[in-house]
């Protein structure tokens, strides 16, 4: 990643490989290396965003529910994540039938 970018810029760039990579992979299989592969960064500037897998796990889920993220939104739901439940009714339907078309 470029030096200078602003830390909200920083943010969102490893939040959408965190994405990527959690469709790519699995949500439960997606790893720092993974997503800073991803983002051309280093995998210290994820863990200074998000902390721990499970940190990252849950903003990641979050962000999946709030884009609309179908594939890792069904993956959370199938691996019991909390926050996955937490999305709509409408959501997880159109999350399971993704998942199933």
């Amino acid at each position: 990643m470029k030096a200078g970018r602003k830390p909200i810029h920083e943010r969102e760039v490893l939040m959408s490989a965190a994405l990527i990579v959690a469709a790519r992979d699995g949500y439960t299989r997606m790893s720092r290396d993974a997503i800073a592969i991803e983002a051309k960064c280093s995998t210290g500037l994820i863990s200074k965003y998000f902390g721990t897998m499970p940190a990252l796990r849950r903003a990641v889920m979050r962000a999946a529910v709030a884009r609309g993220n179908h594939t890792v939104l069904a993956q959370g739901l199938a691996a019991g994540d909390p926050n996955a439940h937490e999305a709509g009714p409408k959501a997880k339907r159109d999350a399971l039938d993704a998942l199933l078309a």
